[in-house]
C-alpha cells in the first residue's frame, strides 16, 4: 500500500504544479523527491526524507548550432512506472536485481528528450538528442549545488590525462577551488547525513565526465576535448604515454540522433545503502551478445606485483617458460582458473605478436590446459589499438583466454569508442578483457559482459613505490569506487605489516594491515576477475590462507551491507548458491562488532572463520583459523585488529 500511495503522490505532483512549469516525482518508497523547473533554463533538485540532498542542478548541453536546455519549449510528457528483473550476465553483487522507479520524459520542441528516473537509493537523467544530422558537442553543462556545510570525498586529479588512481580527499566543497577538480565516482555528504554517489553508465562514443570545484557549495562539468592529434612522449616511456598535441574545440562528435549518458546518483542516510546500490548497473545498456556461455569469472594467479621472485626450484626465476609452468602448477594445485603473463613476455613492448626468446606461448597455453588453467595475456593499449584484429586474432590462435590492457590513460572520446571497439572484437573471438590504467566502469561490461573488470584503482600495487595503500583507503573504496562496477584492486598480500614496519621494495612489496584484512577483501571486493597477488612460492609456504581464499568465489547471487560507515569499517556477507561469505575490514582503529546472521536460511550451517591474531596488532601476519556451528538465531562477535580483518564462509550442513 505504501508504494502505491507514493506513486499517486508522485503523480499528483506533476498534475498540480505542471502549471507552474515544474514537475515532480516520488521514489517507489516515498522517500526521493525529484523537482524539475522549466524556465530559461532546466533546473531541478532532489530531497530525501524531506531533507535537501541536492538544492539545485542546473543542466543543459550546447551542440554545434543548438542549444538543449536553454530556453527550450516543452511539447509533451508522460509519466511511467517502470518494474522489471535484470537478470546480468555477469552478477558482480546480485544475481537478479528488482529494477523498480518512477520515471518522468520531457519532451521538447527543439528535437531532443530529458529522461528523469527516482529511485529508492536515488535519482538518475539523461539527455536524447532526437536530431538525425551529424553534430558536434561542444559542452555539458550541469552545476550542482548543494546544502551549505557539504563536504566530499573527492578524488582530485592533476590531469584528465590520468590512470584515475586516486586517494579519496575528505574536503569541505567551499574549500575545493576553481583550479581542482576529480574524476569519478565522488562521493558528496550533506550536513544532515546524506550521501550522494555521483558517476555515469550507459557511457558509449562520448567522453568521461570530471567535475570541477566553484570554490563554494557547488560544483560543475568538465570535460576533455576531442583529440585530434596524440604523439609518443619521447621523454617519458614512448611506448606507453602520449602528449595530447591538438585538440578540437569540442568534446564529442555524433554521426546523427543520440542518446547520451545516464547521470547517476546513488542517495541514501546509510553509508552501507552506497555499497548495495546496482543503479549503475540498472541504467546500463543490455547485453549485446546472443552467446555468453563461454564468459567465465574466476580468479587469477598474477606475476607482476612479486616481479616473479619465486623460490625454491632448480632454474633461474624470471620472464620465461619455466616460471611460468611453476605459476600454472600452483595454479592447478589450488583450483585457479587462470594465470597472467604481464609485461616482458613479448618481443619488446611494442613488438606484441611476437614473444621475447625465454617464452613460448604456444607451449604454456597447452600446458596450462592440460591442467585446466587458462592464459591471460597482458598488452599495452596503443600498439594494441593500432592493428587490433590481428593482434587480437593471434593471440586467440595461440589459445589465449583473454588480455589485460594496459596504460589507456585517456578519458576523451577517442579512447571510450576504443574500449567498446576492443570489447567488441574480443567477443567476437570469445575472449575475456580486464582494462587496466583505465577509468571507472561505466556500463559498457553490461553490454558486452567479456569486459570482466577494470582497474581506475589505486590498488595494492602502490606497495611497491608508496605507502598510500593505508587501511583507510581500503574502507573507502568501497563506498565509492565500487558503486560504479568491478574493481581490479588485486587483494592476496603475505607478508603485511603495520605502518612502523611497512617496508617499499618494488620486488619484495608488503601490504599494510593484517593478513586476514587482505583475506576479506576476496569478500568486500567486487572482481570478477580476482587476482592473486603475492608469490606463489609464499602462498606455497601459506597453504591454509590459500585454502581459505580460494574457496571464495568471484560472482554472487546476493549481497547484504551489516556494517559500514565510509573510511572505517565495512562487514559484507554475500551468498554464492546455498552457501554465504562474510567479510570484514577496519581502519587504524581496532574494531568490534556483533553480527546477527538472520541472513541464513532455516537449518545448522559450519561457519570457517579465519580472523587477526591476538598479536596482530604488533605482527600483522598473526591470525587464527576456527570453525563452529552457526544458525539463522546465532549472534557472532567479529573482533578486528588495528588494519585487520575477519572473514568466514558459512556452509550449510
Amino acid at each position: 500500500m505504501k508504494k502505491v500511495l507514493a506513486v499517486l503522490i508522485g503523480l499528483l505532483l506533476v498534475v498540480f504544479v505542471a502549471g507552474a512549469k515544474e514537475y515532480s516525482i516520488v521514489s517507489p518508497d516515498g522517500f526521493v523527491v525529484l523537482n524539475v523547473q522549466l524556465g530559461d533554463q532546466i533546473t531541478w533538485s532532489v530531497n530525501y526524507q524531506n531533507q535537501p540532498a541536492i538544492e539545485r542542478a542546473t543542466v543543459g548541453m550546447e551542440l554545434s548550432g543548438r542549444h538543449l536546455g536553454i530556453a527550450s519549449h516543452l511539447k509533451s510528457k508522460s509519466i511511467n512506472k517502470i518494474d522489471q528483473m535484470i537478470q546480468p550476465v555477469v552478477s558482480h553483487k546480485d544475481a537478479v536485481i528488482h529494477d523498480e522507479c518512477n520515471e518522468l520524459i520531457l519532451r521538447f520542441k527543439e528535437s531532443f528528450n530529458l529522461v528523469f528516473r527516482a529511485y529508492n537509493d536515488g535519482v538518475a537523467y539523461q539527455f536524447q538528442d532526437l536530431l538525425t544530422e551529424p553534430a558536434e558537442v561542444m559542452n555539458e553543462t550541469m552545476n550542482l549545488k548543494f546544502p551549505d556545510g557539504s563536504s566530499s570525498f573527492f578524488p582530485q586529479e592533476e590531469t584528465m590525462y590520468s590512470h584515475n588512481e586516486r586517494i579519496y580527499l575528505n574536503k569541505k566543497l567551499g574549500e575545493i577551488t576553481k583550479d581542482e577538480f576529480c574524476s569519478l565516482p565522488v562521493l558528496f555528504q550533506t550536513p544532515s547525513k546524506i550521501n550522494v554517489l555521483f558517476t555515469e553508465t550507459a557511457l558509449h562514443n562520448y567522453p568521461c565526465m570530471f567535475i570541477n570545484g566553484n570554490g563554494d557549495q557547488s560544483v560543475h562539468t568538465k570535460f576533455p576535448k576531442y583529440v585530434l592529434e596524440a604523439v609518443p612522449d619521447v621523454n617519458s616511456s614512448p611506448d606507453r604515454n602520449e602528449i595530447i598535441t591538438k585538440e578540437a574545440e569540442f568534446i564529442a562528435k555524433n554521426d546523427g540522433a543520440k542518446t547520451y549518458p545516464w547521470r547517476v546518483f546513488v542517495i541514501t542516510n546509510e553509508d552501507k545503502k552506497l555499497v548495495e546500490s546496482n543503479l549503475t548497473v540498472q541504467l546500463a545498456n543490455r547485453c549485446v551478445l546472443e552467446n555468453t556461455d563461454w564468459i567465465k569469472p574466476g580468479r587469477v594467479a598474477w606475476d607482476w606485483y612479486n616481479a616473479n621472485n619465486i623460490f625454491g626450484v632448480d632454474f633461474e626465476a624470471g620472464i620465461n617458460d619455466n616460471t611460468y609452468k611453476y605459476y600454472i602448477d600452483f595454479a592447478a594445485e589450488n583450483g585457479i582458473e587462470y594465470i597472467i603473463l604481464d609485461e616482458g613476455w613479448t618481443k619488446s613492448t611494442t613488438e606484441i605478436m611476437a614473444c621475447n626468446p625465454d617464452i613460448n606461448v604456444e607451449e604454456l597455453v597447452k600446458y596450462g590446459a592440460s591442467k585446466n588453467v587458462g592464459i591471460i595475456l597482458w598488452v599495452l593499449w596503443k600498439p594494441l589499438n593500432d592493428n587490433t584484429t590481428e593482434i587480437l586474432e593471434t593471440y586467440k590462435n595461440w589459445g589465449a583466454k583473454g588480455i589485460k590492457v594496459d596504460f589507456m590513460q585517456r578519458s576523451d572520446q577517442g579512447m571510450v569508442e576504443s574500449y567498446e571497439a576492443i570489447a567488441k572484437e574480443c567477443a567476437r573471438l570469445e575472449m575475456l578483457v580486464d582494462y587496466h590504467g583505465a577509468f571507472k566502469p561505466a556500463g559498457l561490461e553490461q553490454k558486452y559482459p567479456n569486459v570482466i573488470n577494470y582497474e581506475g584503482v589505486k590498488g595494492s600495487e602502490n606497495n611497491k613505490w608508496s605507502h598510500d595503500v593505508t587501511p583507510e583507503h581500503n574502507v573507502t573504496i568501497p563506498f565509492i569506487r565500487m558503486v560504479a562496477g568491478p574493481l581490479d584492486y588485486t587483494p592476496g598480500a603475505m607478508v603485511n605489516a603495520s605502518l612502523e614496519n611497512h617496508l617499499i621494495s618494488h620486488y619484495r612489496p608488503m601490504s599494510l594491515g593484517t593478513r586476514c584484512q587482505q583475506v576479506a577483501m576476496y569478500v568486500v571486493y567486487e572482481a570478477p576477475l580476482q587476482m592473486l597477488c603475492e608469490n606463489p612460492s609464499i602462498y606455497r609456504k601459506e597453504q591454509e590462507t590459500v585454502d581459505f581464499i580460494t574457496q571464495i568465489p568471484t560472482t554472487w547471487d546476493e549481497t547484504k551491507v551489516l556494517e559500514g560507515q565510509v573510511g572505517d569499517y565495512i562487514i559484507v556477507a554475500r551468498r554464492h548458491g546455498d552457501k554465504w561469505y562474510v567479510g570484514g575490514m577496519t581502519d587504524w582503529s581496532a574494531r568490534t562488532f556483533k553480527i546477527d546472521l538472520s541472513f541464513l536460511d532455516d537449518g545448522a550451517y559450519t561457519m570457517e572463520v579465519m580472523k587477526d591474531g591476538v598479536n596482530a596488532d604488533k605482527y600483522a601476519q598473526d591470525y587464527k583459523k576456527s570453525s563452529e556451528q552457526v544458525n539463522a538465531k546465532s549472534n557472532v562477535e567479529i573482533a578486528m585488529a588495528p588494519g585487520g580483518g575477519w572473514a568466514a564462509i558459512l556452509t550449510k550442513k
